[in-house]
């Protein structure tokens, strides 16, 4: 079956869920709130204009996730997902994913944010299959390391080749949406890039090479 491969921020999400979720623990009062929403502006504007630097960012974005009790995270993340994500989950993007359900193709999303934010955005939408950097677990929390290959840029292109090696997988027919021009490397080598409400310089790319550009903005239910 071909994959339907699927950026989630500010693709699948009118909004990015990393840098939100960030802004939550500032609300929260779960982090230091002046310094941590400073460095979560920076590193998001670094993002946009193409130049992060993934090691420091996941070492600034991970250390929530060791500094707090599993427990506690589990709450937040709930709060979360009701309070900032369900309002980005757009109609436009719930079908365009059950337009690839129907067609038979494998669901998969492929994001830089890590799994223990975007898992039950991943699921919330239905889809079974989500690449994400994985955030280093020690027991039943975390380590604030990143385990194995940051799922950014070229790690994409990566983690995508060992996800179709344990399945027995290819990109023969594959399909894969997004928004940023971090994700060139993965939209240059899918059969059918999409790009979806480009960033400037992707929309210049998909122009000057033909690909489709779609819009999945809308807050409707």
């Amino acid at each position: 079956m071909p994959l339907a491969l699927f950026d989630l921020d500010n693709t699948l999400l009118s909004g990015d869920s990393d840098y939100l979720w960030g802004q939550y623990l500032v609300e929260r009062g779960i982090v230091d709130g002046a310094a941590y929403e400073a460095a979560n502006a920076r590193f998001y504007a670094d993002y946009k204009a193409g130049c992060l630097d993934i090691d420091a960012f996941l070492a600034f974005a991970l250390r929530p996730l060791r500094d707090n009790p599993p427990d506690a995270l589990l709450t937040w993340r709930a709060e979360f997902m009701a309070a900032r994500i369900e309002p980005l989950i757009g109609r436009p993007a719930r079908e365009l994913v059950e337009r690839h359900r129907r067609a038979g193709d494998t669901l998969l999303v492929i994001t830089a944010t890590n799994s223990f934010v975007t898992a039950p955005i991943a699921e919330r939408f239905g889809i079974p299959h989500l690449i994400a950097t994985e955030p280093e677990r020690d027991g039943a929390g975390f380590t604030g390391r990143v385990a194995g290959v940051p799922a950014f840029r070229e790690g994409k292109v990566v983690r995508l080749q060992q996800w179709l090696a344990a399945h027995g997988g290819d990109l023969a027919g594959s399909q894969f949406y997004s928004d940023s021009n971090n994700d060139l490397p993965l939209l240059e080598r899918v059969d059918k890039p999409v790009a979806v409400d480009p960033d400037p310089l992707l929309a210049e790319i998909a122009h000057d090479r033909g690909w489709p550009v779609i819009s999945l903005r809308s807050h409707a239910p």
